[in-house]
């Protein structure tokens, strides 16, 4: 059962009862309908010249549908992770109550505990575009080898393969 963009925004509000039937028939057929599949790029200004196209970032905004199964998916994921304990303690992304600050608070924190007249080594990587190089079919088969159902990798590849982005 495919819902029609136009239709989901003409519906607004009176929409959101129907959404939870939309993200189970989805999820159920593993499928995205392709006009779902399509990002809208938004430049958003990060700092210095306004003029230089370097100092934008790409966003791209996908249909409120996507999202909330993103979300699901993403729920899904982390209950595995947990159960498994396959994160890694120092991890924050992607962990409940974690963030970007509280690794680097975490970060500073132990400089701080190191620094008693001891010289201090420190390797920062930057894995802020790690996604873009990762090889799809590699991360849905270390998805199905760790134990997820079946129906979510299928749905994670169907999510993946074949999105396009454009400008407005």
């Amino acid at each position: 059962m495919e819902v029609p963009v136009e239709i989901m925004k003409l519906g607004g509000e009176a929409m959101t009862s129907y959404l939870p039937r939309i993200l189970e028939i989805s999820l159920n057929k593993v499928t995205i309908p392709s006009d779902r599949k399509i990002g809208i790029l938004v430049p958003i200004y990060k700092r210095g010249d306004r003029s230089a196209v370097s100092n934008y970032r790409p966003l791209s905004l996908t249909s409120v549908v996507c999202m909330q199964l993103e979300h699901i998916i993403t729920g899904y994921l982390r209950q595995i992770w947990d159960k498994n304990d396959w994160l890694y303690e120092g991890q924050h992304e992607f962990r409940a109550g974690n963030s970007d600050e509280s690794q680097v608070i975490t970060a500073c924190q132990d400089i701080a505990d190191c620094l008693e007249g001891v010289g201090i080594d420190a390797i920062i990587l930057d894995s802020s575009k790690a996604f873009d190089l990762v090889l799809h079919d590699r991360l849905l088969m270390k998805l199905a080898a760790l134990g997820m159902y079946l129906m979510v990798v299928v749905w994670v590849r169907e999510f993946i393969v074949g999105r396009t982005q454009r400008i407005e």
